[in-house]
């Protein structure tokens, strides 16, 4: 897919996803800015970009500050909205700042586009926790939406915003809601991402991965190239314009097989099953896979990186350069 000499703008760039794109971009002749505040709490690392920083831009600043979204976003041909509070207990303890965040500085970023830059193409990164705890599964776009956290009611709203903009101003929008993605540069030193994160921490670290309830939860998860991959797609393709869509994986795992397959990269390697805490049991959604059908029948993506393959890249990237992320 050629971006060859478009302007791309990404939030929260410096970030795991962010800057997995923004390597794809610029191998795509994208010439790429990154926007990122580098809070400490929200993933962003400038050593996600250390080996081709000098061929992009970066700018440190907040979403939240309306006057340097201007100067960024007016000449930008396509934005992928990726900044964004990705804890679920973090919201629940600090809503606030999770409204302002996910739901209130998309608006901003929505107006300044409509204002100055209204033919600009955007790709905003929405989540499956806004369907809360399946009545069904797999999970289609067209199940009912009942979050059950903060985090994921703003996520909802921040998509609905992207929606409306389209529907109302012809602003181009595409939502993509994410299943579990992991992969090199994830966060991995607390679960505010995934909770992959902190398992493959202690995998390095000889530490036990901890499963909690019985480990019978079904999950599916996304490999980060496959992730990329569809966000370009979605950039590309005029029949995304107002859509939104389930990613989702290959494969459905339980927690516990998931740790089984974790434990088989290291010799020696455990898990253990321990009681669900209960703040994380309050939010918890159960077995949750997505149905990508719609996707793939209208964009044509489809996950191509089996979990094994998948979760070993991503076991010898954090081997190599785990103290670059416990900082």
């Amino acid at each position: 897919m050629s971006f060859k000499n478009k302007k791309v703008l990404i939030t929260g760039g410096l970030g795991f996803i962010g800057s997995n794109l923004a390597k794809a971009l610029i191998l795509n002749g994208a010439k790429v800015t990154l926007v990122d505040s580098l809070n400490e709490n929200y993933g962003g690392n400038l050593f996600n970009v250390e080996n081709f920083k000098n061929s992009l831009t970066i700018n440190i600043s907040d979403v939240r500050d309306e006057h340097s979204l201007q100067k960024l976003l007016i000449d930008q041909d396509y934005l992928f909205n990726l900044a964004g509070q990705t804890s679920h207990l973090d919201s629940m303890i600090n809503p606030k700042v999770d409204i302002d965040i996910n739901a209130v500085s998309q608006i901003s970023i929505l107006e300044t586009c409509r204002k100055f830059n209204p033919s600009i193409k955007i790709v905003f990164a929405s989540t499956r926790q806004i369907y809360g705890r399946p009545q069904y599964l797999p999970v289609d776009e067209f199940h009912p939406i009942k979050p059950v956290d903060v985090n994921g009611i703003n996520k909802w709203s921040g998509e609905a915003y992207h929606s409306l903009y389209y529907e109302v101003y012809g602003i181009r929008s595409c939502s993509l809601r994410l299943t579990n993605t992991y992969g090199p540069s994830m966060r991995i030193k607390d679960a505010r991402q995934t909770f992959l994160g902190i398992w493959f921490k202690n995998l390095i670290q000889g530490i036990p991965l901890s499963v909690y309830g019985d480990g019978s939860q079904l999950r599916d998860f996304n490999y980060v190239d496959d992730v990329v991959k569809a966000m370009l797609m979605c950039a590309k393709s005029d029949y995304a314009d107002g859509q939104i869509f389930n990613l989702g994986g290959q494969e459905v795992v339980s927690l516990k097989e998931l740790a089984s397959k974790m434990i088989q990269l290291v010799d020696g390697a455990k898990y253990e099953i321990i009681e669900f805490p209960e703040d994380r049991r309050k939010i918890d959604i159960g077995d949750y896979y997505s149905d990508y059908t719609k996707i793939k029948n209208i964009i044509g993506w489809a996950p191509n990186i089996d979990l094994v393959s998948g979760l070993t890249k991503t076991y010898q990237y954090f081997a190599l350069h785990m103290e670059h992320y416990l900082k």
